[in-house]
């Protein structure tokens, strides 16, 4: 294990050091901690069929390929190498979830090219490890389509019998159509009343949904530019408190 920890700590310095300067790459605690995540998740799942060195293998790059560049991926691949010399590469089974992905793709009239289907497998390995996270992308990128297409193959994959997909429920805004107050709730001047916000009704309505036993998953999806007034208040969502901390208290 303490071999393996100083092979996934080289990973990220090198990491930092040779690839290219991106703000959404991070070789801090958190891109860490989510790798020590997954190796837990895939020695739970496969361990009695894949060597240690795999599993960790596996993790680094299930967690940090989906973030880099196309010209950063190579020069990935070869610090991994290096430091794995020996580790075969671990093969990915997913099931029935192709086929089922080329179903959905036909039923929603989207174009599976091998670079989307790459993405919407990508994005089930970050949701396994991540709570929050984000679909960063040109206008026209297929952010959304990715997201769609995702949460109608797991509503299937449910349906069809395969328990480790449950089915999804989106709640879907725009941070930027709406003002602050609109968006996290605030206290009027007048009646001192507090008056919820959309971003924490929708919250409250999946936890709630949780409370009561649905199996369901919930994504609150802000579906829009990113700015750092609303960004902000989601810190403590997104970090390891999972709390929506409102001006209410």
């Amino acid at each position: 294990a303490k071999k393996l920890a100083k092979k996934m700590v080289t990973t990220f310095t090198l990491s930092s050091e040779q690839l290219s300067s991106q703000c959404h790459y991070d070789y801090g605690m958190r891109a860490v901690k989510s790798t020590i995540e997954m190796c837990g998740k895939l020695y739970r799942e496969v361990g009695d069929s894949m060597a240690e060195d795999q599993i960790t293998l596996r993790a680094l790059r299930d967690v940090n390929v989906p973030k880099f560049l196309k010209d950063d991926l190579p020069l990935f691949e070869n610090i991994i190498t290096d430091l794995f010399p020996d580790t075969a590469r671990p093969v990915v089974e997913y099931g029935n979830l192709t086929p089922m992905l080329e179903k959905c793709g036909k039923d929603q009239n989207v174009q599976l090219t091998e670079n989307f289907v790459v993405k919407v497998v990508q994005l089930i390995d970050t949701i396994g490890v991540r709570h929050g996270l984000m679909l960063v992308g040109p206008t026209g990128g297929g952010k959304t389509a990715n997201y769609r297409l995702l949460q109608q193959t797991s509503i299937e994959m449910n349906e069809a019998g395969e328990t480790q997909y449950q089915r999804v429920q989106t709640h879907i805004l725009n941070p930027k159509a709406i003002t602050q107050a609109q968006l996290y709730g605030a206290f009027d001047e007048i009646t001192r009343e507090w008056s919820d916000g959309i971003a924490s009704e929708c919250v409250r309505t999946a936890v709630a949904s949780g409370k009561s036993g649905c199996p369901d998953n919930h994504w609150v999806i802000f579906d829009g530019p990113v700015d750092a007034l609303w960004i902000e208040s989601m810190n403590t969502v997104l970090d390891d408190n999972k709390k929506l901390c409102l001006t209410s208290g």
